[in-house]
């Protein structure tokens, strides 16, 4: 599955052939960050001010990356500050569309475009590239800020405090070495170990990526058993980026991904922490498991060449967790 532009064929998920079978992601191009004052941030180049109604979120709600974004937005109380726009959750041959023929796909609310990639070519004509989500565009410029979850959910944490007045922090300093190689053996084994298995071509693929993802699976599950979150009694971008993965591991990952050693509701503490995690204020309205569901099971068509979606379990989500009396 892929995508012509410019004469130019991209992947839209990873190259095998040239990397022994191995799911290999690509880096994200747009890396301009969203400050309090406009002045640069660590990376890309200044202007990009917070300010109510500038800028707009392009997401999928498929999209675990995209999910990340979205859960900030809702956590920091941007909804009336950052629109959105959501694509189709099926994934063909031109891309993520905005199609609207399913419920929670809105369309290009801004251009009324048909693809992502048209927002790409938009803020750069000579785009050649991965076309992903989310993608974080300034109005006021015309251009794409940045592509890359990781840091807008950090823009969303604090660049826009003194106009929500909402100064919850998910990254906050005293923890920041302690959460930072968390977020990096998450991200490896667990974030993208679900997609370096299920888009193994080899054995020695799979293999070297399922393993890893069920041992920090079980070093997570331990961790959780005597602390509520990641980092103890104190919520953390480190829980929200291990969520969106957890979220869908039983109704997607377990099945599609081959990720089927254990259910996520065989680890009891990691099963109840990610429904006490749902059920935090403004988070379940951020989960579309239509989309989900839908997304996966249609879209990958070397997985699943016959596009049957699953009847797939009833998971009750908003099931009593228990967790409130669990602390650092």
């Amino acid at each position: 599955m892929g995508l012509l532009i410019d004469g130019v064929w991209h992947d839209q998920w990873y190259d095998t052939k040239s990397s022994g079978g191995k799911f290999e992601r690509a880096a994200a191009k747009f890396r301009n960050w969203i400050t309090a004052d406009g002045s640069a941030g660590p990376s890309g180049t200044e202007g990009f001010m917070a300010q109510s109604g500038r800028y707009h979120l392009y997401v999928s709600y498929a999209c675990p990356w995209a999910h990340r974004a979205l859960i900030f937005r809702s956590l920091k109380g941007l909804q009336e500050h950052i629109t959105i726009s959501a694509v189709h959750p099926d994934m063909l041959g031109d891309g993520w569309t905005f199609q609207t023929d399913t419920n929670g796909a809105t369309g290009d609310t801004l251009y009324d475009l048909p693809f992502a990639r048209d927002i790409y070519t938009k803020a750069n004509p000579g785009f050649s590239g991965r076309v992903t989500v989310p993608i974080l565009w300034d109005k006021e410029s015309e251009t794409i800020v940045s592509n890359e979850s990781s840091e807008i959910i950090r823009m969303f944490n604090s660049a826009f405090n003194a106009i929500t007045g909402n100064t919850n922090d998910y990254w906050p300093a005293p923890l920041r070495d302690e959460i930072e190689p968390i977020n990096d053996r998450i991200y490896d084994t667990l974030n993208n170990g679900v997609y370096k298995s299920g888009f193994a071509t080899t054995q020695e693929a799979y293999d070297a990526a399922v393993h890893p993802l069920f041992d920090t699976l079980d070093w997570l599950d331990a961790r959780l058993a005597t602390r509520r979150y990641l980092m103890g009694d104190t919520l953390t971008e480190a829980d929200w980026r291990l969520f969106t993965t957890l979220v869908r591991f039983d109704p997607v990952y377990h099945l599609h991904f081959k990720c089927n050693r254990k259910r996520l509701a065989d680890y009891p503490n990691l099963w109840a922490y990610t429904r006490d995690l749902y059920q935090v204020p403004g988070v379940s309205e951020t989960v579309n498991m239509d989309h989900i569901v839908r997304h996966y099971h249609y879209s990958h068509e070397s997985i699943n060449p016959h596009r049957i979606i699953p009847i797939n379990p009833q998971i009750d989500f908003e099931a009593r967790h228990g967790r409130d009396q669990l602390a650092a």
